[in-house]
């Protein structure tokens, strides 16, 4: 017979699903809900996981629907402006309509993104399974969730959904660092795989912010050149000696920060990637990262034992 959720179970619940409402750093909870009540109640347990699942691979969908659309409008513009050249005023009314039609899609698909995870908490409140679209339903058959038998979830597929999201939030700058490390610390002990999988992502967050911030570091000291040589004192300034090194700093240091962020997109692909091998079944290792963590988590385990 179905059981109905206590109280204490649905307020974990409603928490988890209304941490999404933080941007980023709602992760916490998940993680944390997940930790304490994976085996008092598969209920919490499922919620918990779909929540964490809809901040970290709920996120990338939703940019990926923005970059999607953004691009589509992008083609739509030109091709009018290759239509209409001669006709100033078709081509000033379709790029006003454009601007509106992409501003109120920007203002309802995160309206929608925010009103989900609300309808979910009050679905959850009131003792009722919501499940999120397109995730939901298959987070349910992968942890094997059934509130109407007495089994748990499928402990293995719960490390692997928990150690996914924790390389899927590397797309969160900063705050997608408390995924695998609120589990490396929560669950790291009873799993030896788990806590491989964390730290291996908390140090491959780390990499990819610091090339985040080494890039802007080098613009900044492009640009602390460029004032230092030329101090904006005009036009004879800009046309000695020191002030066109100094424009030929502060344009290459532009150029190099420009080349390392458009890599740290990359290490985006890469993170998505594991989280996607992960769920499929495989022990991912990140390159040279992989290897270097494996060791020592090895190392730790070892001297445990």
């Amino acid at each position: 017979m179905k059981s109905i959720p206590s109280t204490q179970e649905r307020v974990w619940a409603v928490l988890a699903h209304l941490s999404a409402l933080a941007f980023g750093m709602g992760l916490l909870l998940p993680i944390i809900g997940w930790a304490e009540q994976r085996r008092r109640s598969k209920f919490v347990a499922y919620h918990c996981l779909q929540a964490l699942g809809y901040q970290t691979l709920g996120y990338t969908v939703w940019l990926l629907g923005y970059l999607l659309f953004l691009a589509i409008v992008v083609v739509l513009m030109m091709v009018f402006a290759l239509v209409s050249p001669k006709n100033e005023e078709l081509f000033t009314a379709s790029i006003i309509g454009f601007d509106v039609f992409l501003i109120i899609f920007i203002f309802a698909s995160l309206g929608l993104s925010l009103l989900l995870p609300i309808l979910a908490a009050i679905a959850c409140g009131m003792g009722r399974d919501f499940q999120y679209p397109f995730m939901g339903k298959r987070l349910a058959n992968y942890l094997e969730y059934n509130l109407e038998n007495e089994n748990w979830l499928n402990e293995d597929h719960e490390d692997r959904w928990v150690a996914a999201a924790g390389h899927f939030s590397v797309i969160i700058t900063l705050w997608g660092m408390l995924a695998p490390i609120t589990a490396w610390v929560l669950q790291g002990k009873r799993s030896a795989w788990l806590m491989f999988q964390s730290a291996q992502t908390v140090v491959f967050h780390m990499g990819v912010l610091a090339l985040g911030f080494f890039a802007g570091m080098i613009y900044m000291i492009g640009f602390v050149a460029f004032i230092a040589l030329t101090g904006f004192s005009g036009d004879t300034a800009m046309s000695s000696s020191t002030g066109l090194i100094g424009i030929v700093i502060m344009f290459g240091s532009m150029i190099v920060a420009l080349l390392i962020a458009l890599i740290v997109p990359l290490f985006h692909i890469m993170g998505q990637w594991a989280g996607y091998r992960v769920l499929k079944g495989d022990d991912y290792r990140y390159p040279i990262i992989g290897r270097l963590v494996e060791r020592r988590v090895f190392a730790i385990e070892t001297q445990r034992h």
